[in-house]
């Protein structure tokens, strides 16, 4: 048996046992080698200080390569010109205490701030990637045809496409913080992890020592409009939609929600925004069917289509409550982390009608300005329902809150803390 696999058997089964990590993590340290690099490779032996894998929600299709014989279990990533193509940070916001739990804002930056280490062959590697790219949408089409934006050759380029800075983000729980954040004990929390994911991590439970989570789930993707350098500094106006991945709207257009919609609403604001010397950001979460899972949404949408009377507003959360145990897994807690990634304090113009959403921002210190709302021409005429309960729900704009008369009406109880 292997060195490396010895030490890993030692650092599943044993509570606290084997040596610590010769990299312990410092989590809210000011810089990148103060604070450590997170590794979570199961051939980095005694190096290793995270739980889980890399490439969390990916790490399956991984160990079915290795396990084909199509990938080398030893290989690592030759990192050689794979850095960011404009710098995002360091920001203050990186080592202010409990701003940033769920994400590592120094994982874009392993091959620079990492270097001797890699070239010693520690097997550390990158959970951020930034990159630059162009997107073309019909809608955005659509608005240059109907001269709600305009070709400039910059933003918007002949061909209708529009320029962005785009960077994808993996998910690192740093787990006291996480815990904190829920307002719930670490080793309950620890402990429940463990059982939800059948027993997949056992080092939750047997090390408590080590404090990273490297969790299977789907990251974050940003898509960035104008400077990227400018998103934090205040005398450049922000256009911000925060999205929550639908991708029955998002990719195939189902008219049964706004999600698509409302997206590209949030994408031609912050072109315009960008446009006009702003900058526009679009924060694309992997949180499927109010992470719940499409399955979940698909037999949601079957119950209510079904029940006497057809798809209701008055039943739209308790149908999912019902099928899921829960209305909403989403919990936006954790989602003001990527906007302290980027330095923001502000968000100017927040295209969201969600409360959800708002309020879990400003608790994270985050000022908001306007609030956009999406355009009654947008919604389809099969998310009535939604908007409806939505709205009954707590997502609407602070222009327009529904009564309590209309909270009875439209749901017949109280579904403000929603």
């Amino acid at each position: 048996m292997s060195a490396n696999r010895t030490s890993h058997i030692r650092l599943t089964s044993h509570p606290g046992a084997g040596s610590a990590s010769r990299f312990p993590i410092r989590w809210d340290a000011p810089t990148a080698r103060e604070r450590g690099p997170v590794i979570a490779t199961p051939n980095s032996g005694a190096d290793r200080n995270a739980v889980g894998a890399h490439g969390g929600a990916y790490s399956i299709y991984r160990a079915l390569a290795i396990s084909s014989g199509a990938m080398d279990p030893l290989v690592r990533p030759e990192l050689h010109n794979t850095h960011p193509v404009v710098p995002i940070g360091p920001h203050d916001q990186w080592h202010e205490a409990g701003k940033i739990v769920s994400l590592d804002p120094w994982g874009h930056r392993i091959a620079e701030d990492f270097a001797p280490e890699l070239a010693e062959g520690v097997d550390i590697r990158p959970t951020i990637a930034v990159t630059k790219a162009r997107i073309d949408l019909p809608e955005i089409h659509e608005a240059i045809a109907k001269g709600r934006l305009k070709v400039d050759g910059k933003v918007i380029h002949e061909s209708g496409d529009v320029a962005v800075t785009k960077a994808a983000i993996d998910p690192v729980w740093y787990l006291p913080g996480i815990a904190q954040r829920f307002e719930v004990d670490e080793t309950q929390l620890r402990r429940t992890l463990f059982e939800q994911t059948g027993g997949m991590y056992p080092e939750l439970v047997t090390r408590p020592d080590i404090q990273v989570f490297l969790p299977p789930i789907g990251g974050i993707t940003l898509y960035m409009f104008g400077d990227p350098a400018h998103l934090g500094d205040r005398r450049f106006t922000l256009t911000c939609r925060v999205h929550d991945e639908c991708n029955g709207s998002d990719v195939f257009g189902s008219d049964i929600c706004t999600c698509r919609p409302y997206l590209t609403h949030g994408i031609e604001e912050a072109t315009r925004q960008a446009q006009a010397g702003g900058t526009g950001l679009i924060v694309y979460n992997r949180k499927e069917g109010r992470a719940l899972g499409e399955v979940t949404k698909f037999l949601v949408y079957n119950a209510r289509k079904r029940q006497p009377g057809g798809d209701q507003a008055a039943t739209y959360f308790e149908r999912t409550e019902c099928v899921a145990g829960v209305q909403d897994a989403r919990f936006q807690q954790l989602m003001p982390d990527i906007i302290h990634w980027l330095g923001i304090r502000r968000i100017d113009r927040f295209v969201s009608m969600s409360n959800m959403k708002y309020d879990a921002l400003v608790k994270g210190g985050i000022e908001i300005g306007e609030r956009v709302p999406i355009p009654d021409d947008l919604v389809p005429p099969d998310a009535s329902v939604e908007m409806e309960a939505k709205k009954a729900a707590g997502y609407f704009t602070p222009e327009k809150p529904p009564s309590k008369a209309d909270l009875k009406r439209v749901v017949g109880r109280d579904l403000t803390e929603f």
